[in-house]
C-alpha cells in the first residue's frame, strides 16, 4: 500500500491539527483506515505506512526512518506485528529498550491482540483496541495521543463509510478462515486493490491466474479479510463444479432478503440485479474460487454497480472477459521470511536452501514450514532424507509419476510423524482422502452413530476435544483448511445448524491419496458412502433440497457410491441426477447419467431394475438439452428389453412407453407417439389408478401429442381433465398444475378463443411466479405462451415487442442461445418484427432459429419444414415474391407429406401459398388451392375458426382478382360478420379484413 495522505475532513493547521504516522503490517491494514479517518474526523493530518522493512535492515534504521515524519508515529501492534522481518525477540528487545526508548515523546502504539508481547513493549505503553466497542477504541486512541476530541464529537465512520475493523461487514458468506501464517503477497494485494478501485464502475473486476499451488486462494482468502471493511457484502463461491457454483451465487439472495424461490437461476438472476441496483448494499466483494468455465461469466457475473468481483483460476481465458493479474510463485525473501517465521530454529541461509529446493512454491514450503517447525529437524538432515528419496513402507506402493520424488518423500515424513505422534489425525486425513478434493463437508461425519462407524473412527461421534485437536494437527501442517457453513434451515437437520467443513487443495489430496495407497481404505470410503446416504434427503423435487444435493454430488464417484449395488446408495446416484433435471442443472446431469451407466454397466443386467431407472430420468434429461436422437435410441432398447421379458415389471414398461413416446413426440413422429401415449396412459390408470401422479403426468403427454397432432378440442379436453384432477389431488400451486393450466390456455389460443386463453393464462403465470419464481424454466415458457395470448387477443395496451426482447434475453441466459425453447422464442420475437416492419432483424432471427432447428432434428421433421414459411412471409415483405412462393411451396409439400393435407399447420402453410401464387400472378393457382384450403379448415377448424375465416379472405381476394366480384363479396361478408361475432369489431383480423389487406399465418414453433 505504501505511504499514503489522507486529508483533514474537519480542523486546520494551526488551530491544534497534529500529524500523525499509522505505521502497520499490511494485515492490520482495515485497522490503519480506520485510525486514520477517526484521527481525521477530529481535525487531525494522517499518513498510513504500510511497514515491513527488509530483514537484512538494522532494525533501529528502519524504526529512524519512521521519525523521518513529522508528529507522531503511531505503531499498530500485535503477535504479528513482531513477526515482521522476521527478526528474533533479542533484536527487537534490544531497539525497544534503546532506541525506542530514547524517543518515547515521538513513538506511541496501540494493541490489537490479548496475547502477550515482548515486556520492552512496555515503552510504546500501547492503548488496547481489542474485544472493544468502536466509540471506546476511538476514546483510548484519543487519549493514548493525547489528542483533544472535536467539539462535537463526529458520528464513527464519518461520510466515508469506513467500518470499525471488529464489525463484520452485513453480510459474510463461507469466507475461508484467515490465515495466521499467511505472509508477504503485500504487493500482489495492494496492486489487486488498486485495480479493482481504478476500474470503471460496473467493470471492477479481476482473475488471480497461476498454476496450481501458487496460492491463490490464500490471496483471495486474505483479500476479502484484509478489506473488508471496504464492503457490506463478501461473498466467497466454491466455482470448481458448475452445480455448486450456482447453488451458492444463488444462496446470496437469501442473505440479501430478496422475494425469490429457491430455482437456482431465478435467484442468479435476482442476485445480478440486486448487485447491479446496489440495493440493499452498494459495496459488495464476490469472489469466485477455482472458476475454470470461462464460457459462463457472461450468465454469472453482475453486470454493472458499485462492487468488485474477484476470480481465481489457471486458465488464461480470463484475460478476454476481465482484467487478469497474474499470481508468481513467492519472491525468495518471502520464503525465506515464511520458513523463518515458522521455524525459528534455522538460520536464513538454511531457509534460503529450503526456498531453492521446492522453487519457492507456496503449498509446498507452507508444507517443510510446518515440517521443520514440529520436528526442530535441522535443515540438513531434512533436505538429506527429501533429496535421497527415502520412502517408508507407508508409501512404497508410489511409484514414479508427475510428482518429483523429493516432493513426494517430504509428504511421506509428515504422514509418518501423524502416524508415530497423532494416529486420530491421520484417520481424519484418510476419511478426507475418501471425499474428492475441494470443499469437504466433513462435519457430516460426526451425525452418523457411533455404531455405524468402524470401531478405530467411533472416536469421531463421541470425542469432540479430539476431533477438534486432530482437525488443527491437520491444519498446523497446511494439509486443510478449516472452515465452517451454515446451511439455510430448510436443507439441514435442524434450523441454524453448522456443518464444520475442510477445503483440501487438489494437489494435496492428489499426493496424499497415492502416499496412502497401500492402505486399507476400504472402511474410510465406507464411512463416506454411509454419510452420504444419510444425508440424502430423499426429495429432489423440493427446490429447498437442492444445496444439500449440489453439496453431495461432487463426492459420489470418489466415494466409490456410483460401484455400490446397495439399493440405498442407487437411490441417493439417481436422486442426485433428478436434482439436475429438476434444477435445470442439465449438462452436470448428462455428465453423471454417462458415469452412472458406465459403471452399472459393469455390475448389473441390463434386465435389473436400476438400470431401467437410470434410462427414464437420463433420457428426460437428454430431451431437456435437446438430444432427442440420443434418448430415443436408449428408450428404444429398454422397451424391447421389456417386451422380451417373460414376465417384465408393468410399472417399468409403461414409464418406458412414456418415454419412448415422448422422444417420438420430439422427433416429429406424432402419430407412433400418439399410438404409444395412449397405451401409457390406459397402463398408468389401470395400474395406478386415475389420480396418481405418475398418470397425471402421463395424460398431460397425451395432451401434447394431440396438440402436435393437430387435434386441439380433443387435446383440450384431455388437459382440462388432467387439470380438473391435478387441482384436485395436487392443489392449484403444484407445478404440474400450473403446466396443466398453460397447456389448457395453449390449447384454447389453438383454439382460437383467444379472449379465454389470456383469462386463464394471466392467472397461471401469477402463480408460476409466486411458486417458482420469475427465472424458472417453466416460468418463462408460462411467460411466452401469456404474450403470445396477448398477441392473438389484439390487445394494445402492451408493448408486445419489448415484453418478447425482455423474454428473450432471460431465456438465452437461463438456456442458451441454441436451446429449443430459445429458438421458439426467437421465431415468435421474428414474426412480430416483420410484422412491425423491422425486416433486417426480423430476417435474421427467423433464420438463426430455422437453422437451429436443422441442427438439432434435422430437416424431415415438421419444425424446420414449417419454418420454411415463416422465411418466405420475410422475403415476401422484402421483396423478393419469387423467392417466397418458392419457399411457400416446398414447405407445403414437406408438410403434406409429414402431416397430411389437414393438419392445422398443413393448412396455414397452405394459406401463405395461396398469397405468394396471387402476389406473382398465378391468380387460378391461388383460387383453387384456397377454396380446397377453405374446405379442409372447416372441417378440421370449424366455421368460426380466425384460420378458417383467414381463408374466407384470402378467397375473397383470388376471386375479387380474378373478376368473380358477386362470390367475392359473398365470401367476405360472410367472413367479417363471423369476425365481428367471434373476434371483435376492433380486433386486428377484422379490422385487417374490413381494409382488404391480404391474411398470412405466422407459424408458431413446439417440439414437445
Amino acid at each position: 500500500m505504501g505511504a499514503q495522505r489522507h486529508p483533514a475532513q474537519s480542523g486546520a493547521p494551526g488551530q491544534g491539527a497534529e500529524h500523525v504516522l499509522v505505521a502497520f503490517p499490511g494485515r492490520h491494514r482495515s485497522w490503519a483506515v480506520w485510525i486514520a479517518n477517526r484521527l481525521e474526523a477530529h481535525g487531525h493530518r494522517v499518513t498510513v505506512h504500510r511497514w515491513d522493512p527488509p530483514r537484512e535492515q538494522k532494525l533501529e534504521h528502519a524504526l529512524g526512518d519512521l521519525l523521518l515524519a513529522r508528529g507522531r508515529v503511531l505503531l499498530v501492534l500485535s503477535e504479528w506485528f513482531f513477526q515482521l522481518g522476521p527478526r528474533q525477540e533479542g533484536e527487537w528487545s534490544e531497539v525497544l529498550r534503546g532506541f525506542v526508548a530514547a524517543n518515547a515523546d515521538r513513538f506511541a502504539a496501540v494493541n490489537l491482540t490479548s496475547r502477550p508481547l515482548l515486556p520492552a513493549t512496555a515503552v510504546l505503553e500501547p492503548a488496547d483496541l481489542w474485544d472493544v466497542g468502536e466509540y471506546e477504541a476511538e476514546r483510548r486512541l484519543l487519549a493514548r495521543l493525547s489528542l483533544t476530541p472535536a467539539a462535537a464529537p463526529p458520528v464513527p465512520g464519518g461520510s466515508s463509510g469506513t467500518r470499525y475493523p471488529n464489525d463484520q461487514p452485513a453480510v459474510w458468506g463461507e469466507v475461508p478462515r484467515r490465515n495466521n501464517r499467511f505472509t508477504g503477497r503485500d504487493e500482489i494485494l495492494s496492486e489487486l486493490q488498486q485495480r479493482l478501485m481504478d476500474a470503471e464502475r460496473g467493470t471492477a473486476a479481476c482473475a488471480l491466474v497461476g498454476t496450481s499451488g501458487v496460492g491463490k486462494t490464500q490471496i483471495a482468502a486474505e483479500y476479502a479479510h484484509r478489506f473488508s471493511s471496504d464492503y457490506d457484502v463478501v461473498w466467497w463461491v466454491d466455482s470448481g463444479r458448475r452445480g455448486t457454483q450456482r447453488d451458492r451465487l444463488g444462496e446470496l439472495a437469501v442473505e440479501l432478503g430478496l422475494s425469490v424461490g429457491s430455482e437456482p437461476t431465478g435467484r442468479i438472476s435476482a442476485v445480478r440485479e440486486a448487485l447491479r441496483r446496489g440495493e440493499p448494499h452498494g459495496r459488495w466483494l464476490l469472489v469466485f474460487d477455482g472458476w475454470e468455465d470461462v464460457e459462463d461469466a457472461a450468465r454469472l457475473l453482475p453486470r454493472g454497480g458499485s462492487g468488485h468481483v474477484l476470480v481465481t483460476a489457471r486458465s488464461h481465458g480470463w484475460r478476454e472477459v476481465m482484467d487478469m493479474l497474474e499470481v508468481p510463485v513467492f519472491g525468495r525473501a518471502e520464503s525465506t521470511g515464511y520458513l523463518l517465521r515458522r521455524a525459528p530454529h534455522i538460520s536464513a541461509e538454511e531457509a534460503d536452501e529450503v526456498a531453492a529446493e521446492f522453487e519457492d512454491m507456496p503449498i509446498q514450503l507452507a508444507h517443510a514450514a510446518a515440517w521443520l517447525g514440529e520436528s526442530h529437524m535441522r535443515v540438513p538432515e531434512y533436505l538429506r532424507r527429501v533429496r535421497s528419496g527415502e520412502l517408508s513402507p507407508l508409501d512404497q506402493a508410489a511409484g514414479p509419476g508427475e510428482y518429483p520424488r523429493h516432493l513426494l518423500t517430504s509428504w511421506s515424513m509428515v504422514l509418518n510423524r501423524l502416524r508415530q505422534r497423532d494416529p486420530r489425525a491421520l484417520e481424519l486425513l484418510m476419511l478426507c482422502t475418501s471425499f474428492t478434493a475441494g470443499r469437504i463437508p466433513l462435519g457430516l461425519v460426526r451425525s452418523l452413530p457411533a455404531s455405524h462407524l468402524p470401531e478405530r473412527l467411533r472416536w469421531i461421534a463421541t470425542d469432540l476435544p479430539g476431533w477438534s485437536r486432530a482437525l488443527e494437527a491437520l491444519a498446523d501442517y497446511s494439509i486443510l483448511v478449516r472452515g465452517e457453513r451454515s446451511l439455510p434451515a430448510s436443507a439441514a437437520e435442524a434450523p441454524g445448524r453448522q456443518q464444520e467443513s475442510v477445503h483440501m487443495h487438489g494437489m494435496v489430496h492428489s499426493i496424499v491419496s497415492r502416499l496412502t495407497a497401500g492402505d486399507d481404505l476400504g472402511a474410510y470410503r465406507e464411512v463416506v458412502r454411509r454419510v452420504l446416504a444419510e444425508a440424502d434427503p430423499a426429495d429432489p423435487a423440493d427446490s429447498r433440497q437442492w444445496p444439500r444435493y449440489a453439496e453431495l454430488l461432487p463426492h459420489l464417484d470418489h466415494a466409490g457410491v456410483l460401484e455400490s449395488t446397495e439399493p440405498r446408495l442407487q437411490g441417493l446416484v439417481l436422486n442426485c441426477l433428478l436434482y439436475c433435471l429438476n434444477s435445470g442443472e442439465y449438462l452436470v446431469g448428462i455428465e453423471l447419467a454417462e458415469r452412472i451407466r458406465e459403471r452399472w454397466s459393469r455390475l448389473l443386467a441390463p434386465e435389473a431394475q436400476p438400470m431401467f431407472e437410470l434410462t427414464t430420468w437420463q433420457t428426460t434429461i437428454l430431451r431437456a438439452h435437446g438430444r432427442f436422437q440420443e434418448a430415443y435410441e436408449l428408450d428404444r432398447r429398454a422397451l424391447e428389453r421389456l417386451r422380451a421379458a417373460e414376465h417384465p415389471d408393468e410399472v417399468t414398461l409403461m414409464r418406458t412407453t412414456n418415454s419412448l413416446a415422448s422422444d417420438h413426440r420430439f422427433l416429429g413422429r406424432y402419430a407412433e407417439a400418439l399410438q404409444l401415449q395412449r397405451e401409457a396412459v390406459d397402463m398408468a390408470r389401470r395400474l395406478l389408478g386415475p389420480q396418481e401422479w405418475t398418470t397425471l403426468r402421463n395424460r398431460h403427454h397425451l395432451g401434447a401429442s394431440l396438440r402436435l397432432s393437430g387435434r386441439y378440442h380433443e387435446a383440450y379436453e384431455a388437459d382440462r381433465e388432467t387439470l380438473a384432477q391435478c387441482e384436485a389431488v395436487l392443489r392449484a400451486r403444484h407445478t404440474t398444475t400450473l403446466h396443466s393450466g398453460t397447456a389448457c390456455a395453449r390449447d384454447l389460443r389453438l383454439m382460437g378463443h383467444y379472449q379465454e386463453a389470456l383469462a386463464r393464462q394471466e392467472h397461471v403465470l401469477r402463480l408460476h411466479v409466486q411458486v417458482l419464481g420469475e427465472q424458472h424454466p417453466q416460468t418463462l415458457w408460462a411467460r411466452h405462451n401469456h404474450i403470445l395470448c396477448l398477441r392473438r387477443a389484439g390487445t394494445d395496451q402492451h408493448d408486445i415487442g419489448a415484453m418478447l426482447a425482455a423474454l428473450l434475453e432471460q431465456r438465452e441466459r437461463v438456456s442458451g442461445r441454441n436451446h429449443y425453447n430459445t429458438l421458439a422464442l426467437l421465431t415468435d420475437y421474428g414474426n412480430y418484427l416483420r410484422e412491425h416492419g423491422d425486416l433486417s432483424e426480423a430476417h435474421d432471427l427467423i433464420g438463426e432459429a430455422e437453422d437451429g432447428y436443422r441442427a438439432l432434428v434435422g430437416r424431415a421433421h415438421p419444425v424446420p419444414t414449417a419454418m420454411q414459411s415463416n422465411a418466405g412471409l420475410v422475403m415476401q415483405a422484402e421483396g423478393d415474391r419469387s423467392g417466397a412462393l418458392n419457399l411457400f411451396e416446398q414447405a407445403l409439400i414437406g408438410l403434406r407429406t409429414l402431416l397430411g393435407d389437414d393438419h392445422p399447420v398443413t393448412l396455414g402453410c397452405a394459406l401463405n401459398t395461396t398469397g405468394g401464387r396471387s402476389f406473382t400472378g398465378r391468380l387460378h393457382g391461388a383460387a383453387e388451392l384456397g377454396r380446397d384450403t377453405l374446405g379442409r379448415a372447416r372441417r378440421v377448424m370449424g366455421e368460426d375458426h380466425p384460420l378458417t375465416l383467414s381463408c374466407m379472405v384470402a378467397l375473397a381476394w383470388d376471386l375479387r382478382s380474378l373478376g368473380e366480384r358477386e362470390e367475392a363479396s359473398r365470401v367476405e361478408e360472410e367472413a367479417l360478420h363471423r369476425l365481428t361475432r367471434t373476434l371483435g369489431a376492433q380486433h386486428p383480423h377484422t379490422l385487417s379484413a374490413r381494409q382488404r389487406r391480404r391474411p398470412y399465418w405466422d407459424y408458431e414453433p413446439f417440439l414437445g
